[in-house]
């Protein structure tokens, strides 16, 4: 039997409440410890949530913990997500209390985010040079990094030039099902989801409603559900003034419901990005659209242009709907588009895969 070997995987917060990067830090930590005997201590920047439960060590806060003496340990994991550590995303301490901590071992950063892009008016915009110094320091500290896509990877080496960078998707935060291609053909192609957070459902749903003309009536939407956020007069009302197809809610639902809801649509509506120039590449860093993808579902954008996958693996698509422009696939395929979406996600982007990416990653650097 393998020896079992300590690592630490500092994030913001301990993982407990549904949450982002505490559900993909859990759900790695599950994976390395079932399949390859890391086994993980969390280090959270913040106090946890008060109905925050893991089943693995904790400590907080990582500022202090950094300073004590540490044993050694096989890795240490940093998710950076720079407004995760400080306000306005700039946590000047942050790569002061990295040092200290890799006296116990390497360190691997997975970059959930770099810095923020946005418009002049915000102030993210002026404060950007400050959270690209950050995520510099900290790339220069790592032995190695994860990012999600393409997009992140060449912004990257333009901070860090000589760090050794591997792309993987975002995992889904609402598991990974394994479906047959039989169970995938007898969804039924009028059930469309829009999943994710209140701005995200939201925007989305705005999106929707302008191109609803645009869909072929073989799969125009009878039923749409729409799964997450929290309970949201503003996106019901949006809701409810559509008068083609009935609308079923489902805010604040677990995990579980949420994936079998989604296992029953066909077509998943996402309108992910704030800002029309960003690359279409960079949805795979959307945990929502990892969880389409994870469940079979087609994933329709307002976006037109450009390819999403990982080096010569392409991901069937991109689909889109946008004003007096389409691309779905046709009546006659969609159903082998859906195998081929969810064997995609299999090959390239499930939590298996992660952590024997990342498990490769430490041991080239032991």
């Amino acid at each position: 039997m393998k020896e079992v070997r300590p690592i630490l995987q500092v994030l913001p917060r301990l993982p407990g409440k549904p949450d982002g990067v505490g559900d993909y830090a859990r759900t790695l930590a599950d994976r390395l410890r079932e399949h390859h005997n890391l086994e993980t201590t969390f280090v959270a920047a913040k106090a946890p949530d008060l109905e925050a439960t893991v089943s693995f060590p904790g400590h907080f806060p990582f500022r202090e913990f950094a300073r004590r003496p540490l044993e050694r340990q096989a890795a240490i994991i940093l998710h950076y997500v720079n407004y995760g550590y400080g306000r306005r995303g700039i946590p000047l301490w942050l790569p002061s209390a990295l040092r200290r901590l890799k006296s116990a071992g390497p360190l691997l950063t997975i970059f959930h985010e770099l810095y923020a892009l946005g418009s002049w008016r915000r102030s993210a915009f002026w404060l950007r040079p400050l959270q690209i110094r950050i995520a510099r320091q900290v790339a220069e500290l790592s032995e190695s990094a994860v990012v999600s896509n393409e997009v992140s990877c060449n912004r990257l080496k333009e901070l860090a030039p000589r760090l050794r960078t591997i792309i993987h998707p975002v995992i889904s935060n609402l598991g990974e099902p394994k479906l047959a291609e039989t169970l995938i053909a007898t969804r039924d192609p009028h059930r469309w989801a829009i999943f994710g957070g209140n701005d995200l459902i939201e925007r989305s749903l705005r999106s929707f409603s302008k191109v609803l003309p645009q869909i072929d009536s073989w799969c125009a939407p009878r039923e749409l559900y729409l799964i997450g956020g929290t309970e949201n007069p503003s996106w019901r009302r949006l809701a409810e003034e559509q008068h083609s197809f009935k609308t079923h809610f489902y805010p604040e639902v677990s995990a579980a419901m949420a994936s079998e809801i989604l296992g029953k649509c066909a077509f998943g509506w996402i309108d992910y990005f704030v800002r029309a120039d960003e690359p279409i590449a960079a949805i795979l860093k959307s945990s929502a659209f990892a969880a389409l993808c994870a469940h079979g579902l087609i994933g329709v954008t307002p976006s037109t242009s450009g390819s999403i996958g990982l080096g010569s693996d392409r991901l069937p698509g991109p689909f889109f709907l946008a004003p007096m422009e389409k691309k779905l696939p046709s009546e006659s395929e969609w159903k082998q588009v859906a195998a081929e979406i969810h064997s995609w996600y299999q090959r390239n982007a499930s939590s298996d895969h992660l952590a024997a990416t990342v498990a490769t990653a430490l041991d080239s650097t032991a």
